[in-house]
């Protein structure tokens, strides 16, 4: 699909006309210039059209801020890789010294350039975008981002010589979460698996602020990374930017297919990373433990060992989750942790023959039996996984599906896991009854 570039200098309404067209609210908007510092992708559908919409930071020039420095290097990449630029400017400002050298950036691209002029919220206010004219760049098209006046046009012109598209089936590309603390390596992480600094990493913590979406597609492996703000004690979480960031990293735990939680081996699992884990089994999620920045730890033969041991202490019900253990910044295990999050997605997906099923289970009943209760004999006499579950879930037929404890229960679970490997993911057990 084509690549369409939302760029100009901060606060001109990038982020609201990025929601507006995507029908999403996936960017943060706030009156604070800076709000944006990743690219954020999103899909847009008009007519019968359809293109991938970026959106980017304010551009700054002459400033020493780190994030402002990351954030040009960030605009930068988004004009390389943009088939069409959007190039938004603010009516009520008119042309500013930071449009006009923002103006000269974009030229040396040589790019196909539509200038957008934001915040005509009435009809009468048109005539304020033949202002922009003057930069020299393109038709200017005057809209109003809150409401989405003018945007029909604009869109009408962005798609014209686009070819259509066909329906296609839901897309089949596991959605994979990036999720953990700030500062454990996310951004990093993402960075070194496709080899572009696609999220901007900075020594301070809270650099990454929206869900950023990445495409990954290398040595025949294929998934949508989702890089997400980290998360703090809800008592650390001050700013109105910062709370609308750790919502959008739940609302990406929630859709993904695959969790995967780093941490820091300097610090091990802490309470928050334990909150996540939790999250994301109770969602049904495929999870996976990353323990990042391994290379920092002093270490013999028996650390990564005592490591993992005292994980599953602290998370006792969650001893399915694989771990493993990475070095971002010496490139060690990274492309492990693809093979593995690959592997515990297909684990996610697995359906279970009916007849292995029963040959198996009923095979394990019998060698231990559910324990009498009330002197009344538990008989399990079939069992089957749902068809259309979100994750495996397993249907047992039984007399007396009540009097099932949850030692057996855990006892059952085990079995399916041993057998059947379902290694990082989470299994629904449900007794029926069944008389005869």
């Amino acid at each position: 699909m084509s690549i369409v570039a939302i760029v100009g200098r901060p606060n001109v309404g990038k982020s609201t006309l990025f929601n507006r067209l995507t029908e999403s609210r996936d960017a943060i908007m706030d009156n604070q210039s800076g709000v944006t510092r990743d690219r954020n992708y999103g899909q847009v559908e008009w007519g019968k059209k359809r293109f991938t919409l970026v959106d980017t930071g304010g551009y700054v020039e002459g400033s020493d801020d780190l994030y402002e420095y990351a954030i040009r290097k960030q605009v930068t990449l988004a004009l390389e890789e943009a088939d069409i630029i959007l190039f938004m400017v603010d009516v009520h400002a008119g042309i500013t010294f930071l449009d006009e050298e923002f103006a000269n950036v974009v030229r040396t691209f040589k790019k196909t350039v539509l200038m957008v002029a934001n915040k005509v919220d009435m009809p009468s206010q048109t005539y304020l975008s033949s202002e922009f004219y003057a930069l020299g760049l393109g038709e200017v098209f005057a809209v109003a981002s809150t409401n989405g006046s003018g945007t029909g046009d604009l869109l009408d012109e962005v798609t014209k010589n686009m070819p259509d598209v066909e329906e296609e089936e839901a897309s089949k590309i596991p959605r994979v979460a990036i999720l953990g603390r700030p500062n454990v390596g996310k951004s990093s992480f993402i960075n070194v698996l496709t080899g572009k600094e696609r999220s901007i990493v900075t020594d301070q913590a809270g650099t990454t602020r929206d869900a950023v979406h990445t495409h990954y597609n290398a040595f025949n492996k294929e998934m949508i990374l989702v890089d997400t703000a980290g998360i703090r004690k809800k008592s650390k979480v001050h700013e109105d930017i910062e709370f609308y960031s750790v919502m959008r990293s739940l609302r990406a735990l929630e859709n993904a297919d695959i969790c995967v939680i780093i941490i820091d081996a300097t610090r091990g699992l802490e309470a928050q990373d334990v909150n996540l884990i939790t999250l994301a089994d109770r969602n049904g999620k495929g999870i996976i433990i990353i323990v990042n920045k391994w290379d920092l730890v002093e270490k013999d033969h028996k650390t990564m060992q005592a490591f993992k041991e005292t994980i599953y202490d602290k998370i006792p019900t969650f001893t399915y989750i694989p771990l493993i253990f990475t070095s971002v910044t010496e490139k060690q295990r990274i492309f492990q942790s693809v093979e593995l999050i690959l592997e515990v997605h297909a684990n996610r997906t697995k359906k279970i023959p009916t007849s292995k099923l029963n040959e198996v289970m009923l095979k394990a009943i019998e060698e231990y039996k559910p324990p009498m209760l009330k002197g009344k004999e538990i008989r399990i006499k079939y069992v089957t996984q749902v068809a259309e579950a979100v994750r495996p879930t397993f249907l047992f037929f039984c007399n007396l599906p009540q009097y099932i404890s949850h030692t057996y229960k855990r006892y059952l679970e085990n079995k399916l896991r041993d057998t059947f490997d379902f290694k990082g993911v989470p299994i629904l057990l449900f007794f029926r009854k069944k008389n005869k």
